[in-house]
């Protein structure tokens, strides 16, 4: 057990360490995950075996990382992508798989060899382009839509190649209905999988929502994600799929964002733990002896790869630098490669040469993919600028917003919380035509807000893929209207990732965070008591006779000046003065000067109170009082000295006066 610790200590520690120095590098978090597998296998410290346990575990990573997927997409988009997905998938698995399995052919290798090396090296990473495009305008970027349909097909595809591999190796000829029942069995239980989602999942989450509990929500988010992945391998089906099928019926909720948010560190975390598995695997004393042919066959790899899809991208009608684009995000070998990579050893489809050579290419065409993946459009560009200039279209590097609800929204208001608070700046923002976007947590209040038409959506809006849902980056300010202090400060620093420009305004209960809102970017903070009673002195002035000019200029001095004038009050007995209530408040306090007193005969500036952090507000000398006295006012016997200034501050500044200590 203490070993164990250790071994998960160690690989803790060296993700940490390699995550923060690849980022430092501007390189992605799932190349330092590979480099953490390839330390802790048998080449490196050896700090982990492989194990069934932890495969199974890695490969949650990939259900909720399809879970997500799904939550991107509805019904309506999917049906709209069948010819991606059916068609442009379709040819690029086919005809990838036969051109590989003729040049193996040709250069003697079995055909029930080549077959098994031509269907891995057809399949390509669903975890890492779907990673990499997750949360990025790549995702709807026309690029990303061919990538991701094609995707989905392989991940269809894997399913009667994991059945077709052990009857291959067994020369069964039950072979074609063996895999049409299989995909019989996976219309029954996609038919299964949608109606759930469609017509129950709304329901459980509609109940789970009005409990607000965070745990609860998680917890079911989770489960609803197993269970799925759960039906679809009892079926003989791919767990990733079950998972996407679920995501999918749940993207068309108002649920999707929160749940998106909920999902994302376990299927963060999880991935990582895959990444790792999958660096395990590179054998570094094979790649050291046959790095020549390593490369030879990366090389080979990607060309071929890219060649294909962007042949079969161009059939379907895209045009030169979408086809390319998306070529380059597919030319790397899958996950599921490796899967079949090991059931044909199993089997003995392959040598151990070829699967370490297969195993080798494969990992490193990984490490590569996230590079492709984010320059994909870029390096298109270059391509055919200097290959083809002519192919170029106008619109080259354009994005489609898709379906997106708030993708349009640009220069709104983003309003967190659309409580009483929140519905009141939403009616008066609505009489001066400006747009706006409302988050809140509560089911009920937003099923109410979308039957009257609001732009509103049910999530928690600390989350960041939250408020990327609301468009944040292009909005022109964001409303806080949370009175809580810790769930303010958590939507703040997801804003200040998201869109460190966006104007922030804070609705508090009063000044006591005021600074330290300030300092962490907020354009404005409103505190409750202190503008009602600004209000409150406005109208007592107006009725009093002062002109509406001279209330209105006193009272944007004070909002100018933090409330200075507001601070500090003097404490009677039912004032909270709790050791945490005290450490905000401030406090009015009178002191009497007496004859012996320590600052009897002392000026203001040689007593230097505001170096104890207690300022000096009035004198009151004679009967006559005197506001904020300059510092050369010298003090006499009988004097009152008004002073402000936290609880124990102004008592250790009332024993410095009287006593000089």
């Amino acid at each position: 057990m203490q070993h164990t610790f250790g071994v998960y200590f160690y690989i803790l520690i060296a993700a940490v360490v390699l995550i923060w120095l690849f980022k430092r590098f501007n390189l992605p978090p799932i190349l330092a995950y590979l480099a953490v597998g390839i330390l802790a296998g048998k080449d490196g410290f050896a700090w982990l075996e492989q194990s069934e346990q932890m495969h199974f575990i890695a490969e949650l990573g990939i259900v909720f990382l399809l879970f997500s997927l799904g939550l991107e997409f509805s019904i309506p988009r999917l049906l709209a992508m069948r010819h991606i997905v059916f068609g442009v998938g379709v040819m690029q698995v086919v005809i990838t798989t036969l051109v590989v399995m003729v040049l193996l052919w040709l250069f003697g290798i079995s055909m029930i060899a080549a077959f098994s090396i031509g269907s891995l090296v057809a399949l390509s990473s669903t975890a890492i382009v779907v990673k990499q495009v997750s949360g990025s305008p790549l995702l709807r970027s026309r690029p990303g839509q061919l990538a991701i349909g094609v995707l989905l097909f392989q991940d269809i595809a894997v399913v009667p190649l994991l059945i077709a591999l052990p009857l291959l190796a067994n020369g069964s000829e039950s072979l074609w209905s063996t895999i049409l029942t299989a995909l019989a069995k996976g219309g029954v239980v996609i038919a299964l999988l949608m109606a759930v989602g469609k017509w129950v999942l709304p329901r459980i989450f509609s109940e789970i929502a009005q409990t607000r509990s965070d745990e609860l929500f998680v917890l079911t988010t989770i489960l609803v994600a197993l269970i799925a992945a759960a039906i679809t391998s009892a079926f003989g089906l791919s767990m990733a799929l079950g998972a996407f099928l679920a995501g999918m019926m749940l993207g068309e909720s108002e649920y999707k964002h929160q749940l998106e948010a909920d999902i994302r560190p376990f299927r963060d975390i999880l991935m990582g733990l895959f990444f790792i598995t999958i660096g395990m695997q590179l054998d570094m004393a094979f790649v050291v002896a046959n790095l020549q042919w390593i490369a030879l066959g990366l090389f080979g790899l990607l060309t071929l790869k890219v060649a294909i899809t962007y042949f079969v991208t161009k059939v379907a009608g895209e045009n030169h630098e979408n086809a390319l684009a998306s070529a380059l995000m597919l030319c790397q070998m899958g996950e599921f490669s490796f899967v079949l990579i090991s059931l044909a050893l199993k089997y003995a489809l392959l040598n151990s040469a070829n699967a370490s050579l297969l195993l080798s290419v494969g990992v490193l065409s990984m490490a590569i993919t996230p590079y492709l993946v984010d320059n994909g459009a870029l390096l298109s560009y270059k391509i055919l600028n200097k290959v083809a200039p002519n192919l170029l279209t106008k619109n080259s590097q354009s994005y489609d917003n898709g379906d997106a609800q708030f993708d349009e929204f640009s220069q709104h208001v983003v309003i967190c919380g659309y409580g009483r608070v929140g519905q009141i700046i939403a009616r008066f923002l609505k009489t001066e035509a400006i747009p706006f976007v409302a988050i809140d947590s509560d089911t009920v209040r937003v099923k109410e807000a979308q039957a009257a038409g609001e732009n509103i959506y049910f999530g928690q809006a600390k989350q960041k893929e939250v408020l990327k849902g609301a468009n944040i980056a292009k909005s022109r300010l964001v409303i806080i209207t949370f009175a809580d202090k810790d769930s303010a400060f958590a939507i703040i620093n997801s804003i200040k990732q998201l869109a460190p420009k966006v104007k922030i305004l804070v609705r508090m209960r009063d000044d006591r965070y005021l600074s330290e809102l300030k300092d962490k970017g907020v354009t404005e903070v409103v505190p409750e008591k202190l503008e009602a009673s600004l209000m409150l002195v406005s109208h007592v002035l107006f009725l009093t006779g002062v002109p509406m000019r001279r209330i209105l200029r006193r009272v944007q001095a004070e909002r100018s000046n933090r409330y200075g004038l507001l601070h500090g009050y003097f404490p009677g007995d039912s004032t909270p003065l709790s050791p945490d209530s005290s450490d905000h408040l401030e406090f009015l306090h009178a002191i009497a000067i007496t004859e012996d007193a320590h600052a009897r005969g002392l000026s203001l500036g040689d007593l230097n109170l505001t170096k104890r952090r207690v300022d000096v507000t009035g004198l009151r000398r004679d009967g006559n009082e005197l506001s904020f006295p300059p510092s050369d006012t010298v003090l006499k016997a009988q004097d009152i000295l008004i002073v402000r200034g936290k609880p124990r501050r102004v008592e250790r500044a009332e024993r410095f006066i009287l006593e000089g200590r």
